[in-house]
């Protein structure tokens, strides 16, 4: 069986960042709104109030954000042949960035957050780069 694709490898621990983040966002909103509120249907909106809970929700959704187009380029540059190179690289960056954005964002720091955003969207474009141009 040949190796995997660096992109395909690094879509794989996406997932797993996914999932944490998911873990992450949705604990403290149960321990703080209780889980008989999280298990209900919601028909009356409440929100968590605390500042880990809300930090967790904000650093996912900005996940949410650039993620699919990370796996539309990760699979794109897979399918196409073109994986390796500055795809692999970028794919690399984006999920080492977007596992330190993680602690950066529940943290509060807030230089280092955003240039470790801006860092994960130099990495998309290397990835864009590489499927686009080579």
């Amino acid at each position: 069986m040949p190796p995997m694709p660096t992109e395909i490898v690094v879509l794989g621990w996406s997932v797993v960042l996914l999932i944490v983040q998911l873990f992450l966002a949705s604990v403290p909103v149960t321990l703080e709104l209780g889980g008989a509120y999280q298990a209900g249907p919601r028909d009356q909106p409440r929100a968590a109030k605390g500042v880990f809970a809300g930090r967790a929700a904000r650093a996912f959704r900005n996940l949410l954000e650039t993620y699919p187009a990370f796996v539309a380029l990760a699979l794109a540059l897979s399918v196409t042949g073109r994986s390796g190179g500055w795809g692999a690289l970028g794919a690399e960056i984006w999920l080492a960035m977007r596992i330190l954005y993680v602690p950066a964002y529940l943290i509060h720091f807030p230089f280092a957050r955003s240039l470790l955003w801006f860092a994960s969207l130099l990495a998309l474009l290397a990835m864009l780069a590489r499927l686009l141009l080579s």
